[in-house]
């Protein structure tokens, strides 16, 4: 087995085939963590029967991204962690070039990969620069996606990578926010190729499951939003930036409740009372009906 490096892939009764199409693209000698959060894993027993490098750890709860991410990363034992998303393919010798990378930057904290040819300023960049961004094989930048994160564990005290306030969104640019603040190195490469699918992490199977992830994410988001900018940049620095969205949610949620539009009119009604909840200084403890 590698001794470097562990994979750690959250789930949350993610679409089994989509976790196996995963595993089949990770290499046999690389340890992997499932970390699933909630109760039970379902058909553990014939996945590791199948992958003899997998471990299943289930959290007993939906812990979110960030707290789910740190349970894993408390329990591996190797220099580095590559923090993948349930729903990505790694690419042709993704692994070698893992290797290739840690031997030429030793001092990171994290890397990002690569996931698309055509967006590549979305997948990494800077806090203070709007400008387009060129991209080498490995660029030092400022940020970049969660949804495949090479992490040097050693850079970070008791593994406690994620602030454990969020539970989704903004968790990997604050996690690389702070980085900066302590003059810490964030690397994108683009010799690390995945490909993300997006949106196929949870199974959401029916409409009423599909309709209850929007509200979670939609209140999430605007949650999120103000806490990270709130965390960062000041209170009254965050409410300027994010008063017009208060503003703008609470009259379209009017609109739309009058046009008898409910979908439209829960997507800002769940935006309007997560942020109202950041504001006010509450935890982030929307679940819905279905993802406790």
């Amino acid at each position: 087995m590698n001794k470097k490096i562990t994979v750690i892939i959250l789930t949350y009764k993610t679409n089994l085939q989509t976790l196996k199409n995963c595993l089949n693209s990770i290499d046999k000698n690389i340890n992997i963590l499932v970390i699933e959060n909630s109760k039970k894993f379902e058909n553990e027993k014939s996945f590791i029967k199948k992958y003899k490098n997998l471990k299943i750890f289930c959290t007993g709860s939906n812990l979110g991204y960030a707290k789910g991410n740190n349970y894993g990363l408390k329990k591996i034992t190797t220099k580095y962690a590559l923090i993948l998303n349930p729903d990505t393919i790694c690419q042709k010798n993704f692994f070698k070039n893992i290797n290739e990378t840690i031997k030429n930057v030793k001092e990171f904290h994290v890397i990002g990969c690569q996931y698309s040819e055509k967006f590549l300023d979305k997948q990494a960049g800077f806090f203070n620069d709007n400008s387009s961004i060129r991209f080498s094989n490995l660029t030092k930048v400022d940020w970049v996606k969660g949804f495949s994160l090479l992490v040097n564990i050693k850079k970070f005290k008791n593994k406690k990578i994620f602030d454990e306030n969020y539970f989704l969104f903004f968790e990997e640019i604050d996690l690389c926010k702070s980085i900066k603040k302590k003059f810490g190195n964030i690397y994108f490469s683009k010799n690390l190729k995945i490909k993300h699918f997006g949106l196929k992490s949870s199974t959401g199977e029916n409409l009423s499951d599909l309709e209850d992830l929007d509200n979670i994410k939609n209140w999430h988001y605007m949650w999120s939003n103000f806490y990270y900018h709130k965390k960062n940049y000041g209170y009254f620095f965050s409410f300027k930036k994010n008063f017009g969205k208060l503003l703008r949610s609470f009259i379209k949620t009017i609109l739309y409740f009058l046009l008898l539009q409910t979908r439209k009119r829960n997507k800002y009604f769940f935006r309007f009372f997560g942020l109202c909840a950041s504001m006010s200084g509450k935890p982030s403890c929307f679940r819905g009906k279905n993802y406790s």
